[in-house]
């Protein structure tokens, strides 16, 4: 398995403010929304890995 995430940033960013938008209307139902949160919450954890690695070249490429 691969550590590199499936979406890119923007992609996964994007999706999870779609998810989120779903969410918020309050008129899907609880099944749905279950699978929903479960999306959002692999989304979230895509995103963090970007921002993770892009903090970690960051710190890698400045002087000590």
């Amino acid at each position: 398995m691969s550590t590199e995430p499936e979406l890119g940033y923007e992609e996964a960013r994007d999706q999870l403010v779609e998810v989120i938008r779903k969410l918020e209307t309050g008129s899907v139902p609880l099944s749905e929304s279950m699978a929903l949160w479960e999306r959002g919450e692999k989304l979230a954890a895509i995103c963090q890995t970007w921002l993770d690695g892009a903090k970690a070249r960051i710190d890698a490429a400045r002087p000590n």
